[in-house]
């Protein structure tokens, strides 16, 4: 099982030294903002639907059917060079067949332009086009998993999707990241990876229309 939302942290290794990048959207993208509330708090996240319309509508569906109520931040995967803290959170539905959705296409980095910076969210996969229901948060740039259409690796050139940024709760983010790892947990390399105590998404939903406040954060 662990095989679905495992992939990630390779590439991730072989990410170039950190960018000055930051997560802020372009002007003029069309986007949709969504609540996922933790134990810990509030994160708000803004879906790249008009960049990255394929991978930001998977994750409303997973929203608006309650796939995502009740699962969990179960992983850090913490990176020990660069500027601290560097690496990501990663959570969701860890394949269980009652909450999974049918995968989906990829979309490439190189044609959306949704770049793995600093709150970039970003699809768990084996092979591309197999994402479902698990995804990551960067706490730092990770340009090693956007794509890189001059790779010789086939992995490499298709990189992952990434569909949207936090927009608040970066604080919430980086209290799971660095929430205590059971260094017995996990599997292969992902060993000592995985939250002792995972941090359970108590609700995911859609900000209303009408909540002027928090559309305007």
């Amino acid at each position: 099982m662990l095989r679905r939302f495992a992939l990630i942290a390779p590439l991730a290794a072989l990410a170039a030294p950190l960018l000055a990048q930051e997560a802020a959207p372009d002007d003029g993208y069309a986007t949709e903002q969504v609540v996922l509330e933790t134990e810990l708090g509030e994160i708000v996240v803004a879906l790249e639907t008009g960049r990255a319309p394929i991978t930001a509508g998977n994750f409303l569906r997973y929203v608006d059917e309650g796939r995502l109520d009740g699962t969990m931040f179960y992983r850090a995967m913490r990176l020990d060079w660069g500027d601290q803290p560097n690496g990501l959170i990663q959570g969701g539905t860890q394949n269980d067949p009652g909450r999974i959705l049918p995968p989906i296409a990829h979309e490439r980095t190189s044609d959306t332009g949704v770049l793995h910076t600093m709150g970039a969210l970003s699809m768990a996969r084996l092979e591309p086009g197999t994402a479902t229901g698990d995804f990551s948060i960067m706490l730092s740039p990770q340009p090693g998993l956007d794509a890189d259409p001059t790779s010789d690796d086939p992995d490499r050139r298709e990189g992952y999707a990434a569909f949207g940024h936090v927009v608040e709760g970066m604080e919430v983010v980086r209290a799971i990241f660095t929430a205590p790892v059971d260094p017995d947990k996990g599997e292969g390399w992902m060993k000592g990876q995985m939250l002792a105590a995972p941090v359970r998404i108590v609700d995911a939903r859609r900000v209303a229309e009408g909540d002027a406040a928090m559309q305007a954060r």
